[in-house]
């Protein structure tokens, strides 16, 4: 009798808390994993796909993206989704905000979500949702609205837009971040973010567990003096120049204060993104060892450990916090090794060449910050890990298990009865080298050009469905937007 949908034969199945790597079958039934076990009889599912011997992993949740940010959000969620299929992500969280860029208007979030919303419905071959940043005081009063009736329930603060833009300095912050001209984006204003992030912890006791606030984490008066002074001296260019423009102890004070007035605003569930420095994950580390009541989460991108400011292709490598030198790199290897790194995640933002490179268009200051890479996260960590000594189930809970719960993704994760049947199929035997041309993103470069990488992706399903395999996305898109948290 036929009782599964879909059944992948012959994998390995790689999960966070599994002691070993067994081959095992995969049965899928109404989008959700049934039965995982050996040897489940072919005739038992309508459609059985060969596994291959192939590494199974949970489907990523790549917890850091910037869709919508220099282009439109619709053209964004359906080209950067195929991006995310092709590198074995599922569940793609994005940041998104009020000011230039992104929506590219100002006003209350009760106006700006719902037009969030419909840009990226129907588009997105994996599913979304969207970490929101309160810019202006009405914000903060909006985030019990955002929690109860959009399932929002993340936040962001953007320590360093105090006084510096998002690609170096700035004249009139209140005309770029389109707040009010009587107010100020500030650390009041931060501190008032988490006052306004707790409260709804309070208010709703029974999701506090998955509300929490997250920090890009640099001081803007330390980047604006080193701009300065980096841009007279002119003994450096190009990456190494914007890295030495926005220093690792810029990293480490933000996330000082950060700590600090987490304990102050006595809230506990504290994000902290994309350190890139041994300073700044070190400083991370100091805050949760002074504040232990304050559960702070730290993270990395796949690009901050796979490139550096000599091996990066050209100022496409532009990025905030910068990419560091080769020390550093060692750095964050030596803390994810060490299990000081909760999640590594992509922080892809598509930046097209016309945008990217400004004029002149050799001068890293004129240029964008950020740059795609979902695509390859999966494939870039498990195909370094065992170099550095990093075992795949850890990869698993890197990429998918602990992004997950801290988000409020209880239906996402792992490989297990009754979640989400969302996986990656791994040769992790096959390396490849980046050719910004082959990937699904819009973007037509690519900072890790020419890099070798030690894993492959093969297919990628989600809810039981293959949406990538042959090298190619498959199906219309079928992505849903999750509504947190989600409940099994």
């Amino acid at each position: 009798m036929t009782e599964l949908d879909l059944l992948i034969k012959n994998v390995r199945l790689v999960n966070h808390d599994a002691p070993d790597i067994p081959t095992s079958d995969i049965g899928v039934k109404d989008g959700v994993f049934h039965r995982i076990a050996p040897d489940i009889p072919a005739d038992a599912a309508r459609e059985v796909v060969d596994g291959k011997g192939l590494h199974a992993f949970p489907g990523v949740v790549d917890a850091h993206q910037h869709w919508g940010i220099y282009n439109p959000l619709s053209d964004d969620t359906a080209n950067e989704s195929r991006a995310c299929a092709q590198g074995g992500v599922t569940t793609a969280l994005t940041y998104m905000r009020t000011g230039q860029y992104y929506m590219n208007r100002g006003g209350s979030y009760e106006e700006v979500f719902p037009l969030v919303l419909e840009s990226a419905e129907g588009r997105s071959h994996v599913d979304y949702g969207f970490h929101l940043a309160p810019m202006q005081k009405s914000h903060i009063e909006e985030i019990p609205e955002l929690i109860d009736r959009f399932g929002v329930t993340s936040f962001k603060v953007f320590m360093f837009y105090g006084s510096h833009g998002l690609h170096g300095r700035s004249a009139d912050q209140n005309a770029f971040l389109m707040i009010p001209p009587d107010e100020r984006y500030d650390l009041a204003h931060f501190e008032f973010v988490m006052r306004g992030v707790q409260a709804a912890r309070r208010r709703f006791p029974e999701l506090a567990d998955t509300i929490s606030l997250s920090l890009h984490c640099e001081t803007a008066e330390i980047m604006t003096a080193y701009t300065r002074l980096v841009e007279e001296e002119g003994t450096l260019d190009g990456l190494a120049a914007y890295s030495a423009s926005r220093p690792p102890h810029s990293e480490g004070l933000a996330v000082t204060i950060a700590g600090y007035l987490a304990a102050e605003t006595e809230l506990p569930t504290i994000n902290l993104l994309h350190l890139s420095s041994r300073k700044a994950i070190e400083a991370a580390m100091l805050m949760a060892k002074t504040f232990p009541q304050v559960d702070f989460r730290r993270e990395v991108t796949i690009g901050h450990l796979l490139a550096n400011v000599e091996t990066a292709s050209g100022i496409g490598g532009k990025v905030n916090p910068p990419l560091r030198p080769q020390e550093d790199v060692d750095a964050l290897w030596e803390h994810l090794v060490a299990g000081h790194v909760d999640w590594v995640v992509s922080d892809h933002a598509c930046c097209k060449e016309e945008t990217k490179f400004g004029d002149p268009a050799g001068d890293v200051f004129a240029a964008k910050s950020g740059f795609g890479g979902t695509e390859y996260l999966l494939p870039g960590l498990a195909g370094a890990a065992s170099a550095h000594g990093l075992p795949l189930q850890k990869v698993a809970e890197l990429t998918a298990w602990t992004p997950a719960r801290r988000f409020g993704l209880h239906t996402k994760g792992r490989i297990a009865e009754g979640y989400d049947a969302d996986l990656a199929l791994v040769d992790t035997s096959r390396s490849w080298t980046v050719e910004a041309a082959d990937s699904e993103s819009a973007q037509e470069y690519s900072p890790l050009q020419g890099l070798e990488v030690g894993a492959s992706v093969e297919s990628t399903f989600l809810r039981g469905r293959q949406i990538y395999a042959d090298g190619k996305v498959m199906g219309v898109p079928q992505g849903r937007y999750l509504s947190r948290p989600t409940r099994r």
